[in-house]
């Protein structure tokens, strides 16, 4: 396998000089006060239940799948003050085998997914069970998916007007000038403001420990005594919590391209680690596509490829394709081959086109939805919330200005992006809490699996590494030399038979098993229809793959 960019011994060394831990936080660890208060409201749920009805309308979720709501506290140190009510939804099990129609499945309860964010939603998960890869499971599981605290409409966050949301294109230097950097200092500082004016107190209530304690009250509430689970990306993190805070709670759990848990990593040093990754996967996009030089003329070396991505930059910071899409919007789109190597055609054949003339391609892939504005900025703001909330950020502009000057001189596609993206937590008006520490002991739960992709950028592998030495009797299963974010249940069969004998019939492979690769995607020419296909299918930064659930926020 070729390492990815950065994770050579000069990468590597690179990293382990970046920066010092940042300065200590201002809250205080949990204590006996939100032990307390999530006994209480586990008890509530358990006794009340969950009932089930029609979905609202709004959720746009065909009839057979049911929704309820389940109530939780919004501070867990105060159980019987203000409640909010989290949306959940569910289709029974089939109790069909796809295999043999004569044979009826016996129930093994709920499977709760999570698609990771933070601030992605999993109430469509339900309906995956229609699909072939996903019936042995629909067969033996409630498949059940929810809105997770501040994700709408369970107590939706915002941080600012989406009607105010920068409907132009945009402009994503990839080396800013000062003057860009304290533009987008005040921009930063401004949505910190506008989170805390728009949440209030509450603010400092919407982090991972709570999103762990919100599972073990729905565990109760769907009348399970041991939860299943499966997790993606930020969706492992709190999974992993959620395991070291109620390690006699856990029945089965899978983690899907999993988080670095080190508490010295979340969160700050994580997103370095991310967009050090991004830089390799963005190598194999490039030189992908120059190995398809006959189908989109685009190179057929990766320098070739980049200086054709680079012409492209240029004349899009001149004159907008379509008046809507400038750099930023380039930026975005392409962002998603770090994630997804089945975008990677449709993406390449929309450059080929705009250097050719056709700009159209590229529009339609790369516009912004207006349609989706309230969506994608509730979102934000929950994986803002989130992410700052739950760890210590640095306070001085000049450690992020250091880090990143670093960094984006070998890592430049990605670097300066994710530094807007998180920015907001340098100057963060609620407590920031100590991490906790992901960590379980021998017997204390059953064997977790946890799937990696060795190169996914948005989760490095190192991540997985991490969570299998802290979880104790955990099983690792590696896709090798393929960086799909989300590899449970896709092309790989090696991954999916895991994948079944684990959640089917608790079967495990040995401590370390490995899967090699899924084959490359094949090039597209213009008019292909599955070009067409993924061409407007996008997620924004660090969630899970959108398959019939709903699209996640990939970052974590």
């Amino acid at each position: 396998m070729r390492a990815p960019a950065l994770y050579s011994a000069a990468g590597a060394m690179l990293l382990t000089t970046l920066s010092a831990a940042p300065a200590g936080s201002t809250g205080a660890a949990p204590g006996m006060d939100e032990r307390h208060g999530t006994t209480v409201a586990v008890a509530r749920a358990r006794a009340a239940g969950l009932t089930f009805g029609s979905c609202p309308k709004e959720h746009k979720l065909p009839d057979h799948v049911k929704c309820g709501t389940v109530s939780v506290p919004l501070d867990y140190a105060h159980p019987d003050g203000k409640q909010i009510k989290l949306t959940v939804s569910r289709v029974q099990a089939t109790h069909k085998d796809p295999h043999n129609s004569k044979r009826r499945v016996p129930s093994q309860g709920a499977l709760v997914y999570n698609p990771g964010g933070p601030g992605a939603s999993s109430l469509h998960f339900p309906l995956i069970g229609v699909l072939p890869a996903w019936k042995r499971l629909a067969g033996a599981y409630d498949l059940v998916g929810y809105a997770p605290r501040g994700v709408r409409p369970s107590a939706p966050l915002s941080c600012e007007n989406p009607k105010q949301l920068a409907k132009k294109p945009s402009h994503a230097p990839t080396h800013p000038s000062e003057s860009y950097k304290k533009e987008r200092i005040a921009r930063a500082k401004a949505y910190a403001r506008g989170c805390a004016q728009r949440t209030g107190s509450a603010l400092r209530h919407y982090n991972s420990l709570n999103n762990a304690r919100d599972l073990d009250v729905l565990r109760a509430a769907l009348g399970q005594e041991k939860l299943t689970f499966m997790g993606a990306s930020y969706g492992t993190y709190f999974g992993a919590v959620y395991a070291t805070l109620f390690p006699s709670h856990v029945r089965r759990m899978v983690f899907d391209s999993a988080v670095n848990p080190d508490p010295a990593q979340v969160w700050y040093r994580n997103n370095l680690a991310q967009s050090a990754a991004f830089e390799g996967r963005w190598e194999d996009f490039r030189e992908w596509v120059a190995k398809h030089h006959g189908v989109y003329g685009l190179g057929d070396t990766s320098e070739e490829v980049q200086r054709n991505y680079e012409k492209a930059r240029a004349r899009l910071a001149v004159k907008p394709a379509g008046g809507k899409v400038g750099t930023g919007q380039l930026q975005e789109a392409f962002l998603q081959t770090g994630y997804y190597d089945d975008y990677w055609p449709a993406r390449a054949q929309a450059l080929s086109a705009y250097l050719k003339g056709d700009a159209k391609p590229l529009v339609e892939l790369a516009a912004p939805v207006t349609e989706a504005a309230g969506e994608d900025e509730n979102s934000s703001a929950v994986y803002t919330a989130v992410e700052c909330n739950d760890a210590p950020w640095p306070t001085d502009w000049a450690v992020w200005d250091r880090d990143n000057t670093r960094l984006a001189r070998v890592a430049p596609f990605e670097t300066w992006d994710n530094v807007w993206m998180n920015l907001p937590c340098a100057y963060w008006p609620a407590p920031r809490q100590e991490p906790i520490d992901v960590r379980t002991g021998p017997g204390e739960v059953p064997p977790i699996l946890i799937l990696a992709a060795e190169r996914d950028a948005a989760t490095p592998y190192e991540g997985a590494l991490e969570m299998h030495r802290r979880l104790a009797g955990s099983v690792l299963v590696t896709e090798r030399d393929a960086g799909t974010h989300g590899i449970a249940y896709g092309p790989n069969a090696c991954v999916n038979g895991h994948l079944d004998a684990y959640l089917l019939e608790g079967r495990l492979p040995a401590r370390r098993a490995a899967c090699e690769g899924h084959p490359e995607p094949k090039p597209e020419r213009p008019g292909d229809p599955q070009a067409k296909k993924l061409s407007k299918q996008t997620d924004t930064k660090p969630g899970g793959r959108p398959q019939d659930a709903a699209a996640a926020r990939p970052a974590h």
